[in-house]
């Protein structure tokens, strides 16, 4: 069973890489208006794919950890193949509303599974939290690199067609069902599924209301996700706006999805370094600043402003996501770690139609401030009043440190 085990990590490594190596990403809002759709109707179908999320978010959590990660997993690259096979088919709004169903309730499936499984295997193996917070910056660092790798792929089969760079995305969304069956499930406290309202209360009751600190992990998780995601959907159009021709698109994604990967590599040395306060106040800032610079800069200038959101969003993926499942049982970890999905994907799906709808009204311009604004707001309202509580914890983590060592020394003097 140990070296099944083992072999879970190396497998959820590949199972990541080609999970996230989605070729068609750098160029997803040429393609849709190549079949049909204008900008504001991108948005609309993205509310559509995130309500789709919501709806599966947190029951495909729950599946998780009643059923067990491997048979979640293994559902949801059924899912996730079905939905970038389809695509291959789709022109127009309802043919796409299908693909984003599809892929909706594969991602639900998958989204926390697989970091559930890898953290369940880590325990079981024995490994201390440093290496368990490693390891969740590893499987972090491979998805980015992932993103990057595919967008160059992505970008290359443009020059060609973009049906070349959706066949190959049909092809590579295939590979995670092939390794998910490799995958041996790690023991962990399984959640009763005879009462499932009353599992939910208490996973719920865990991450919002018993312990303050930990509610503002999952609102900064949910929150800081969200201002760094609308410039996914932005960035494109963005570039568009300022003459980068399309077959640059994948260059620029895989920059910003390496910076990504660096990011997430550096955040956990940074940590500990320079302590979890500063990580997360430049965490915090990086998106403010890089809405107000797209905004106000022009060119080059604005490009690389961008390039900022990644190294955030990095930082978040990392300190404030192991931070979470540190905090969580095993028994719900799943869950939890869809939960925070699910609140991210229910916020969008009324935000992500009124960014279109402001971009179509009053210009990307505009939208950028005001989006830098709603970040600098979240900045001072939540993360902040968070510092303070992360303050306070590393006071008494201190403090029963040096309780124990005053035991030691006592204990040493006695003797």
């Amino acid at each position: 069973m140990e070296q099944q085990l083992k072999r879970n990590i190396p497998i959820l490594y590949v199972f990541s890489f080609f999970w996230l190596a989605l070729v068609i990403i750098p160029v997803m809002v040429p393609l849709f208006e190549s079949r049909g759709l204008d900008l504001a109707e991108v948005f609309y179908l993205q509310a559509f794919f995130a309500f789709v999320v919501v709806l599966f978010e947190v029951p495909s959590g729950y599946v998780a950890d009643v059923l067990g990660r491997r048979n979640a997993l293994i559902a949801g690259s059924l899912f996730h193949g079905a939905g970038f096979t389809w695509l291959c088919f789709a022109h127009g709004f309802v043919e796409l509303m299908i693909f984003e169903a599809l892929v909706g309730i594969g991602i639900s499936l998958l989204s926390g599974a697989d970091l559930s499984l890898l953290y369940d295997t880590q325990e079981a193996l024995g490994h201390s939290h440093r290496r368990k917070a490693e390891g969740v910056a590893q499987m972090r660092f491979i998805k980015s690199i992932a993103e990057g790798v595919s967008a160059l792929i992505g970008g290359a089969l443009v020059l060609w067609s973009f049906e070349a760079a959706v066949i190959a995305n049909a092809a590579f969304a295939w590979v995670p069902l092939i390794l998910s069956l490799w995958l041996a499930e790690a023991p962990f406290l399984r959640m009763e599924g005879t009462s499932p309202i009353a599992n939910l209360r208490r996973v719920m009751t865990h991450l919002y209301i018993e312990n303050r600190l930990l509610r503002q992990i999952c609102l900064s998780i949910t929150l800081f996700g969200l201002v760094t995601f609308y410039v996914v959907w932005i960035l494109q159009p963005y570039w568009e706006d300022r003459g980068v021709p399309l077959t640059a698109f994948g260059v620029l994604w895989a920059a910003q999805s390496f910076v990504f990967a660096a990011s997430t590599r550096l955040a956990i040395p940074m940590e500990r370094r320079f302590g979890a306060v500063p990580v997360l106040v430049v965490m915090g800032l990086l998106p403010v600043a890089a809405y107000f610079g797209m905004a106000a800069a022009g060119g080059i200038a604005g490009i690389v402003f961008s390039f900022l959101f990644f190294v955030s969003r990095g930082i978040n993926g990392v300190v404030l996501v192991d931070a979470l499942n540190r905090r969580t049982p095993s028994s719900f970890r799943a869950t939890a770690n869809s939960m925070t999905s699910f609140m991210f994907r229910a916020i969008y799906i009324v935000t992500g139609p009124a960014v279109g709808a402001l971009i179509a009204w009053q210009g990307m311009e505009v939208t950028l401030y005001v989006l830098g604004g709603v970040a600098l707001v979240i900045f001072v309202s939540l993360l902040l009043p968070m510092l303070r509580e992360v303050r306070r914890a590393e006071a008494a983590a201190s403090s029963a440190e040096r309780s124990v060592d005053d035991r030691e020394s006592d204990y040493r003097d006695a003797a």
